[in-house]
């Protein structure tokens, strides 16, 4: 069983930064697309951005696009979700996912 366990989050104003981590225990993370979700107060969870397993490929909700930044770290077992410009409306708990595990996620809350 691959255990994934975020961090990172935090409060933070609009406009500024935070970084994400996922922490991944095992072996096969490295062979895993991994993927950051969100999920705001009643709303449905939300793909955010996902990356392949040698990280050379990317995707972005539209929302994020331009704003965050996924990335991954093999040697580590461990993806990032860098997050700039941030918006009220970037207020979630953020997950991440190897498409058959997620973590208990993080909260992240952007308010003045």
């Amino acid at each position: 069983q691959v255990q994934l366990v975020e961090s990172g989050g935090g409060l933070v104003q609009p406009g500024g930064s935070l970084r994400l981590s996922c922490a991944a225990s095992g072996s096969i993370f490295r062979f895993r697309r991994m993927h950051w979700y969100r999920q705001a107060p009643g709303k449905q969870r939300e793909l955010v951005a996902d990356i392949t397993p040698l990280g050379g490929s990317t995707n972005y909700a539209d929302s994020v696009k331009g704003r965050f930044t996924i990335s991954r770290d093999n040697v580590k077992n461990t993806v990032y979700l860098q997050m700039d410009n941030l918006k009220s409306e970037d207020t979630a708990v953020y997950f991440c996912d190897d498409g058959f595990n997620s973590g208990q996620g993080t909260q992240v809350t952007v308010s003045s």
